[in-house]
């Protein structure tokens, strides 16, 4: 068995350390008292790793830091009924910032913070929609919409500060 080289044991070092922060922020996120009036609706600060690792390491990377914050958020916070919500709207937020890394100039990345917000909660409401077999639902949508683009512009304008200040040779830019 081949041995493994020292970039391999910091990629999955960093991506340790990456998952680690953004499943602490997701955990100390769900303590706070709800600060919208739209139920569910939370500002999402985890996301900010996550737009930074899609603006500096990659796509398949993030994938991977976006997928274990999901499932360990769930199994620690003990909601393991948040599970789809959280991988529907995660995914379709993924997809989204993955198109827009390629589109974007980072002076613009809070744009992708902004889109990505509000299509994590149309991924959440699609689920919630479908698992309770009701469409009423949809009437959370412009508040959703509301939610998502402010929280989305604060996670965004967040990830670019850290893309421009904080080290490492991974950057796109």
């Amino acid at each position: 068995m081949p041995l493994r080289t020292d970039t391999s044991v910091r990629r999955l070092t960093r991506l340790a350390l990456l998952t680690a922060v953004a499943l602490c922020i997701h955990l100390l996120e769900g303590q706070l008292p709800p600060i919208f009036p739209v139920p569910g609706a939370k500002p999402g600060l985890a996301n900010v790793v996550t737009l930074y690792t899609m603006f500096t390491i990659g796509p398949g990377d993030t994938l991977l830091v976006l997928l274990s914050r999901i499932l360990l958020g769930s199994v620690f916070s003990g909601r393991a009924t948040t599970l789809f919500y959280s991988l529907a709207g995660g995914l379709l937020c993924f997809a989204v910032t993955c198109l827009l890394r390629r589109l974007l100039p980072l002076r613009q990345l809070w744009v992708a913070g902004i889109l990505g917000g509000i299509c994590h909660n149309i991924g959440q409401l699609a689920v919630a929609i479908a698992i309770t077999r009701t469409p009423a639902l949809v009437v959370y949508l412009p508040w959703l919409l509301l939610c998502g683009m402010g929280t989305g512009l604060f996670t965004g304008l967040c990830a670019r500060f850290f893309v421009k200040k904080l080290p490492g040779k991974y950057k796109t830019w």
